[in-house]
């Protein structure tokens, strides 16, 4: 699984400059939950080959009783609970304060590894003020700038240096034999995720944890069914009472990242008594943007009676209008109904998932396409499409060759990438057309 690293520290420390330098990105998938603040953020990042998630909280103020900063301090205990590392911001141009010793002392207690990051320090990296940070007992203090980007690298090295980081597994083995399907079932909380995997197993099995919020707790089950195996992913998670922070919700939006960025197939499923959630929706987002096949299942579909059902089916038409592509299934886990079809589905995303597209074929659906309908013209140029081949698998990305593909518009990238999906039959997988201009070898030469 990826890694998990906590960014914690007391309010404008540069966190958040810290988390969009990490991500690359200030797209951050926002747990905009029930009882929580809108201050933490989860999001991918990456040194060279090795890939972590990076959670980014609030101000941090161990020590407040009750209010909006109480309910904050919570969700950061949380983040800290469900990290591998923890990384400690402090500002170098403040100096310490009582707070970072009050986070400091919590951090000491909490058992993780933590590292020291003393931001905004550009340019004072053999400075004297570093020293005073050695008071926090937190270890060797990292000079770093956010905003600029100096001694990130060297800084991450050392949180990810010792952590187990998992290699992605082949999808066949060397001796042939397949591996098994990677299956996760995400969701928000009680909507019937690990009622689905015992309905599965036929057994009753909770899903227990040591230890509360740890990121390696996501349980894989294997699991035969027709002869094809299986391994199941449950992001339930069951944490022993009292071990738990009782504000903080009981869902862990990490290890479904974890299980997401694992699976080859994601269930998502969705409660027709409660209907489709923003939560329902950053999950879907997440999915889409890992490349994952995708089945939705909606689960207590015989709870709910004809006008409930009809308004489950608009709102999963509007808000999950980027998943049109996957199959939509009304589900009961308690009374086994629609497991079947469910079954089906799910062996048909991954097919098409994993399908080998012919190269022929697909030069001759975007010759087809371009007859029936010619990409619009730039000023002087009209693109041309010349041939097409596949560029890889899980999600399926179809690579087009061509000149002036820089002005083809992305409505007719989805009129291409809907025929191709009719011809090869592909159903529950995202589908990537990437567009490449061939370069015009007389551009470099002289008049």
């Amino acid at each position: 699984m990826k890694p998990v690293v906590a960014l914690v520290g007391r309010p404008n420390v540069g966190k958040s400059t810290l988390f969009n330098r990490l991500t690359q990105s200030r797209d951050a998938i926002v747990a905009d939950f029930p009882g929580l603040t809108r201050d933490r953020h989860y999001g991918d990042g990456r040194l060279g080959g090795r890939e972590f998630i990076v959670i980014d909280t609030g101000g941090f103020e161990p020590e407040k009783p009750a209010g909006v900063v109480a309910e904050m301090a919570r969700q950061t205990k949380q983040a800290v609970a469900e990290a591998d590392a923890v990384v400690f911001v402090v500002d170098i141009r403040s100096g310490v304060s009582g707070q970072d010793h009050d986070i400091a002392r919590y951090l000491r207690g909490a058992n993780k590894r933590v590292f020291l990051a003393v931001n905004k320090a550009e340019g004072m990296s053999e400075s004297p003020a570093l020293s005073e940070f050695h008071e926090l007992g937190i270890g060797e203090p990292h000079p770093v700038s956010a905003a600029h980007g100096q001694g990130i690298r060297s800084l991450m090295e050392a949180v990810l240096d010792g952590l187990e980081i998992a290699e992605p597994e082949p999808d066949a083995a060397e001796d042939g034999v397949a591996k098994p399907i990677r299956l996760a079932v995400a969701g928000r909380p009680n909507v019937g995720k690990s009622t689905l995997i015992n309905t599965w197993l036929g057994e009753e099995r909770l899903v227990a944890f040591d230890q509360p919020g740890t990121t390696r707790d996501a349980i894989h089950v294997p699991f035969e069914r027709s002869g094809q195996r299986f391994d199941l992913i449950d992001t339930a998670g069951l944490r022993r009472k009292g071990r738990v922070f009782e504000a903080i919700e009981k869902f862990s939006v990490v290890k479904t990242l974890q299980a997401i960025s694992e699976a080859h197939v994601v269930v998502l499923l969705l409660d027709a008594t409660q209907g489709v959630a923003d939560q329902d929706a950053h999950i879907a987002g997440y999915i889409l943007d890992a490349g994952r096949a995708v089945v939705v299942a909606v689960n207590k579909w015989d709870a709910v009676d004809r006008y409930q059902r009809e308004m489950v089916e608009r709102q999963i038409a509007l808000r999950l209008a980027f998943l049109r592509f996957a199959e939509v299934l009304p589900i009961s886990a308690t009374k086994r109904q629609g497991l079947g079809p469910l079954w089906k589905a799910i062996v048909a995303a991954h097919r098409s998932a994993t399908a080998k597209l012919s190269t022929p074929i697909l030069t001759r659906l975007v010759h087809e396409a371009v007859q029936h309908q010619a990409p619009k013209r730039a000023g002087a140029f009209r693109p041309k499409l010349r041939y097409a081949h596949q560029g890889g698998q899980n999600p399926p990305v179809v690579v087009v060759h061509g000149n002036s593909l820089e002005h083809v518009t992305d409505s007719y990238k989805r009129f291409l990438e809907g025929r191709i999906r009719d011809h090869f039959k592909l159903v529950g997988t995202p589908l990537r057309v990437e567009l490449k201009t061939s370069r015009n070898p007389f551009d470099d030469k002289g008049s």
